[in-house]
């Protein structure tokens, strides 16, 4: 059995005493095996123009890494859209590295970016690989011989509306499939982190802001899990999406923001979720929800905010065939199950 704590997108600048970003949230990190968050801004440090094709954006300075040290964060998703221009990726694995923190989803080529992070525990050996799909079409994509990220792109094709034709002007019907090598070489990767590690989580920065999962968001996720994975962690639309119980695993399509600095950032998308979960025989998944208050402190939330944040995820995940329950200030997810069988494991640890 192993526990995880996994948040969504994190993204840390001007912070004076970065060590203090997540110390709100240090009840519901501590005691898990392992924590993973999707670093959302390379910790690079900026100069001028960090991204050519969104101007206002600015990269960390490395030093914002004790935020993540602080916490005791032990593995991050580096395969994101802002993971921009490969120089910028690579300085941040360099700091990671120096900090202590396993990552995963770039790298100096195409096997490195495509490589697990691999953490031993006392309760197991654990593989995470992250992909993202939302992804610069030039330049970003790790190659054979150079760096980037690890995509899992997807087409996108335009159905006419079915009364187009008395009623010019309605919007089209939009449909999205994997990219079909992209996703022969998720699987193939997923196969081989199963045949080495007890369990095997798997990082998507994909999908759309808003309540709605495109079309390859959930083929993908099921590709996973077919694929051997014991979970789907979702992020990238800065929302909060549904959870999925499909045979037997979780897929967590988007767990939305939690720390999140950039300017632009601060008076949108608030909420977030962590999700704590136990992984074996007697798997869990428990969600808590959070949210960044007026001066921009995540903080979990607690009473009728809480409940409601909640029951609209009961609501989402219903449209996937998926019961969540709710209970003070924790939502848990029901008909998990799990193929691993060790003897003798009862439910540990769970989020307070």
């Amino acid at each position: 059995m192993i526990t995880l704590v996994l948040g969504g997108d994190v993204n840390l600048q001007g912070r004076a005493n970065p060590e203090s970003a997540l110390a709100p949230l240090t009840s519901l990190l501590t005691g898990a095996d392992v924590r993973f968050v999707n670093l959302e801004g390379p910790l690079s440090g900026s100069t001028g123009v960090d991204i050519p094709h969104k101007p206002d954006w600015r990269h960390s300075p490395p030093e914002m890494v004790t935020a993540l040290t602080a916490a005791r964060i032990d593995v991050v998703s580096m395969a994101n859209n802002v993971a921009y221009p490969p120089a910028a990726a690579m300085a941040s694995l360099a700091v990671l590295d120096r900090a202590g923190i396993a990552h995963c989803g770039a790298g100096a080529n195409f096997r490195e970016a495509h490589a697990p992070a691999v953490l031993d525990r006392p309760g197991g050996r654990v593989a995470f690989l992250a992909y993202t799909s939302l992804c610069w079409p030039v330049g970003q994509e790790a190659l054979a011989d150079s760096p980037g990220v690890a995509t899992a792109s997807a087409y996108t094709a335009y159905q006419p509306d079915p009364r187009v034709l008395d009623t010019p002007g309605r919007p089209p019907i939009v449909h999205t499939t994997p990219v079909p090598g992209d996703l022969d070489q998720l699987v193939s990767d997923v196969r081989q982190a199963r045949a080495t590690a007890g369990y095997v989580v798997v990082s998507m920065h994909w999908g759309l802001p808003g309540d709605e999962l495109t079309e390859y968001q959930i083929a993908y996720a099921h590709a996973i899990i077919d694929a051997g994975a014991d979970l789907v962690v979702g992020h990238g639309p800065h929302t909060v999406q549904a959870v999925e119980v499909y045979r037997g695993r979780p897929i967590l399509y988007s767990l939305g923001n939690l720390v999140f600095d950039w300017p632009a950032m601060h008076s949108r998308y608030r909420d977030g979720l962590l999700a704590g979960c136990v992984l074996g025989e007697r798997p869990w998944v428990e969600l808590v929800p959070v949210r960044r208050n007026e001066d921009n402190e995540c903080l979990p939330l607690t009473g009728s905010a809480a409940s409601e944040a909640l029951e609209r995820l009961v609501d989402l995940s219903a449209r996937q065939g998926t019961k969540v329950t709710v209970g003070d200030g924790i939502a848990t997810v029901e008909g998990l199950r799990s193929d691993i069988t060790p003897s003798g494991v009862t439910r540990t640890a769970h989020l307070p």
